[in-house]
């Protein structure tokens, strides 16, 4: 197939708010990944690749080198690590493609003609802020109960030695029809992120507010992966200081994190060189919205024969959003949780040509697939948890995402 073309044009405006709104003009399938600031939108489907395992997921490499394409955008369902109904990842390699760099777009197209079209489509973007109005839903009382129930069995097990640690979740229903573009702009706006996404693909609508990575691998097999586990309310109040010093002395929330920190480093020395594991930032504190966490940088050097995909599969599903030892949490979340959680708690990635991999834990999201809306949260619990507070923290993590749904009639 005839190699893509590109053009480097000047753009010194928003280029996040242009993103956005070029995804509301799109009718096809697209995906914005948005990087500290560096912000990518794709669109079309030159090529997709649905995967319903790990042993898959070198087939997405393959399909960028026959098509001589830089990227591919795709979604990795939490299901992916254990089986379920498939497809459980998707991968599409575009056919528009912009990234915005300093002062300038890069666009990339099949020929010189669409490349134009994709270029006036760029100069004719108007970025308008989100309206006012908001969604109200009930995140604070909706299935308390069943949720506080799901903590104390937790706990017990726990307790009885059959794991350490899991991530329970529940779902909030959202029952009026939001405006997902304008949504995902109101939220970037009031989130500081580690990634965020807007995608419509593989039968997924979603906004997100990444928290943290699963993992990020670059070209010359550097690997790094950001556990964050402990969590307190972050509101921009006076009370931020002293809940951030209350993360430091709650032993629940320093056990919680540590575990989590080795076993991540753990999960990393099996696909790394000898000797290159190392933490390299421990506990520190990163503001995620309307939460604050203990946050660890686990870094390490692909071992000879490894490949970016080994790193993935060795690390999926994170750590914190799964439980340890995996297999058993994966296990209580199975029994104890109603169906899938499909995208939540999975990846939303970008995959380079040249190996590079960067995938976003699909936390803090909004969630379309089959005519409904959700939000969903989880927490950490460990032998030390309450019900209540672990309700409570689903609460703090929901706000990140619910004071931001913008009614698709605004």
């Amino acid at each position: 197939m005839r190699p893509s073309v590109e053009r480097r044009v000047p753009h010194s405006g928003d280029g996040l708010g242009a993103a956005v709104a070029l995804a509301r003009g799109s009718a096809e399938p697209h995906v914005l990944y948005e990087n500290r600031g560096a912000v990518c939108w794709a669109e079309g489907e030159l090529a997709v690749i649905t995967v319903d395992g790990f042993d898959g997921l070198a087939a997405v490499g393959g399909a960028l080198r026959d098509l001589g394409a830089p990227r591919a955008y795709g979604w990795a369902s939490f299901e992916l690590a254990h089986g379920g109904r498939g497809p459980l990842a998707y991968f599409a390699v575009p056919r528009n493609e912009i990234r915005f760099v300093e002062g300038a777009a890069a666009l990339r197209s099949a020929d010189e003609s669409t490349l134009d079209l994709l270029e006036k489509r760029l100069a004719d973007v108007t970025v308008t802020e989100p309206s006012g109005e908001r969604v109200e839903v009930d995140i604070e009382t909706y299935d308390a109960a069943g949720y506080r129930e799901a903590v104390a069995e937790a706990v017990s097990a726990i307790r009885s030695g059959q794991l350490e640690k899991v991530i329970l979740s529940r779902t909030v229903p959202v029952q009026e029809e939001i405006d997902f573009p304008s949504t995902y702009l109101a939220g970037r706006r009031g989130n500081d992120p580690a990634r965020s996404f807007l995608l419509r693909l593989g039968g997924w609508e979603a906004a997100g507010f990444s928290p943290e990575i699963v993992v990020r691998v670059s070209a010359d097999g550097e690997v790094a992966t950001q556990p964050l586990a402990g969590t307190r309310a972050f509101d921009n109040s006076v009370f931020d200081v002293a809940r951030r010093e209350e993360l430091y002395r709650d032993a629940k929330e320093v056990f919680e994190h540590a575990i989590s920190v080795r076993l991540s480093a753990a999960e990393l020395a099996t696909v790394c060189a000898p000797g290159t594991v190392r933490v390299t930032d421990f506990m520190s504190v990163k503001e995620r919205g309307s939460v604050q966490h203990l946050a660890s940088d686990v870094v390490g050097r692909l071992a000879d024969g490894r490949t970016p995909w080994d790193a993935f599969a060795a690390l999926f599903p994170a750590v914190t959003a799964s439980g340890i030892p995996k297999a058993e949490a994966c296990d209580m979340i199975r029994r104890t949780e109603t169906g899938d959680r499909g995208l939540y708690s999975g990846a939303v990635l970008t995959v380079d040509a040249d190996g590079a991999i960067d995938a976003a834990l699909v936390l803090r999201s909004v969630y379309r697939r089959g005519g409904r809306t959700w939000l969903r949260a989880g927490a950490g619990i460990v032998a030390q948890s309450t019900p209540e507070r672990e309700l409570e923290e689903t609460v703090e993590k929901l706000r990140s995402v619910s004071r931001f749904l913008v009614p698709s009639c605004a």
